[in-house]
């Protein structure tokens, strides 16, 4: 429902009391215990105490020469105009029904130089069939979906089988989504001769629909100091047994060279339940980062850190993941059902993006590879 009026807000005035006082409302899933994170968007006691009185005194409309100036809701792109505008090569059908496997999309930059993105705004071209969106940045040096061709969609597990480390996360789009901007100073880097990657999830609804997802992109103005990559620590071997109301799943990542970690995501399906980041230096016991408790599928946030944590070779990040597939778990697709990894809905995956900061001269593959000896 529209709350940008008084009349448009007092009818749930209650609901509204309801929401702030159990913390429902403003969705932010983060244990207070650990970690403090720049985008918290948890309300003060005093404004939840101002919230729960204008209510308890019957929701009044106040004086209207002290109200602020409508809000005005951008219409076009809302990171101002890009310097370039990438989008898919032709609309996709979206069929009315049915299973839709993740479609790919070959986008060619064009770019004859290495661009620096400081900025970046993924806009689905219809947000009704569009249940998330991700673009990633295929190198030359890549193989990944080299079989496809420009302009006509690839599907399917072998679409997603080459996808490796090099390729780049540019940036992610789920209901809710803002803007990626960067601080000054950061950037993401595109490197000459790349192509974009389109990959869509679409959702039928009933009607056949069509869609065409695009993405607008603003170059930093100087040569960066760190590059900003965003690493993925997965694990794919699970199975969930049915009826399970807490199955554990690890992951974890021992990095092989220095960096900064900027901002946190975990993500599961219906069937997630908790999630937790830890970090341990080389030699050190591990530290909660930031714990999810209560996982919601229906808001997936990503968790900047107030102050990035600096980390070096040797210093490992761990995920903990557990899953509810009981009957109890009221989003739960089956309860009967063993779970494997798999892209839809109904499926399960146990992922944890980490944004991370490097030097702007180094490669993010040396956060893999360990370093070689020096010759005597």
């Amino acid at each position: 429902m529209p709350l940008t009026t008084f009349e448009e807000t007092r009818p749930w005035a209650k609901a509204i009391k309801q929401a702030v006082l159990t913390r429902k409302m403003p969705p932010w899933f983060a244990d207070a215990e650990y970690g403090h994170f720049a985008n918290d968007r948890t309300l003060s006691k005093a404004d939840v105490d101002t919230i729960a009185a204008w209510v308890d005194a019957g929701a009044p409309a106040g004086n209207a020469k002290d109200a602020p100036k409508p809000v005005e809701f951008t219409t076009g792109w809302n990171i101002g105009k890009p310097d370039v505008i990438l989008e898919m090569p032709a609309e996709y059908q979206v069929p009315a029904s049915g299973t839709i496997e993740y479609q790919h999309f070959i986008v060619p930059t064009g770019f004859a130089e290495d661009k620096w993105v400081q900025v970046v705004e993924l806009r689905p071209g219809n947000r009704a069939v569009v249940h998330h969106a991700a673009v990633f940045v295929r190198p030359p040096e890549s193989r990944w979906l080299r079989q496809a061709k420009v302009g006509e969609p690839a599907s399917g597990k072998q679409a997603e089988a080459g996808l490796g480390l090099m390729e780049e996360l540019l940036d992610f789009h789920v209901p809710g989504s803002v803007p990626h901007r960067l601080e000054p100073g950061q950037a993401k880097l595109i490197t000459a001769g790349s192509d974009l990657v389109f990959q869509m999830h679409y959702t039928a609804n009933g009607k056949p629909a069509t869609d065409r997802t695009r993405i607008g992109i603003v170059f930093a103005k100087e040569p960066p100091r760190e590059r900003i990559f965003t690493l993925q620590i997965a694990n794919r071997g699970f199975v969930i047994p049915p009826g399970d109301s807490d199955y554990a799943v690890d992951a974890k990542l021992t990095l092989q060279d220095n960096a900064r970690i900027i901002a946190l995501n975990p993500h599961m399906h219906l069937r997630g339940k908790s999630f937790e980041f830890r970090v341990a230096a080389a030699g050190s016991d591990p530290k909660v980062l930031l714990r999810v408790p209560k996982y919601d599928f229906s808001w997936q946030l990503q968790y900047y850190l107030a102050d990035p944590l600096v980390l070096g070779p040797g210093a490992r990040i761990e995920c903990s993941a557990r899953f509810d597939n009981s009957p109890n778990n009221k989003f739960n697709p089956d309860p009967t059902k063993e779970v494997r990894w798999g892209d839809q809905s109904w499926e399960e995956m146990m992922v944890g993006t980490v944004d991370v900061a490097v030097d702007a001269g180094m490669s993010p593959m040396d956060l893999y590879r360990p370093k070689r000896a020096k010759a005597e």
